[in-house]
């Protein structure tokens, strides 16, 4: 499979709350509470780190879980959340000058 590579989109606004982050397409008002391991995907999707790396060196590094398991989740979360267009997905590197709006 081609490698993925992730990035937040600019369209969404997120904010930690209680040990939760929260997010929200302003595209289509889709809102998500992540848990503790989407959270550590959505703060390292940078655009620049393949997700197989993400899920190597910080999920299965992090959390009691296979790489396998791994994989198959966070394939699943980037596609969920790509198609609300909170994630952008790409098969090269994104390069990008915008970020998300973060509410403190």
């Amino acid at each position: 499979m081609p490698e993925r590579y992730i990035a937040r989109s600019a369209a969404i606004a997120a904010r930690m709350l209680g040990g939760e982050m929260m997010i929200m397409s302003a595209v289509d008002s889709t809102f998500f509470t992540l848990s503790e391991v989407a959270t550590a995907i959505w703060q390292a999707a940078d655009g620049i780190t393949p997700l197989s790396e993400i899920v190597s060196e910080r999920i299965c590094t992090e959390f009691d879980v296979s790489s396998k398991a791994a994989e198959r989740d966070a394939e699943q979360f980037v596609d969920e959340l790509s198609s609300h267009g909170i994630l952008l997905v790409s098969h090269q590197p994104i390069c990008s000058s915008t970020s998300p709006l973060e509410f403190r």
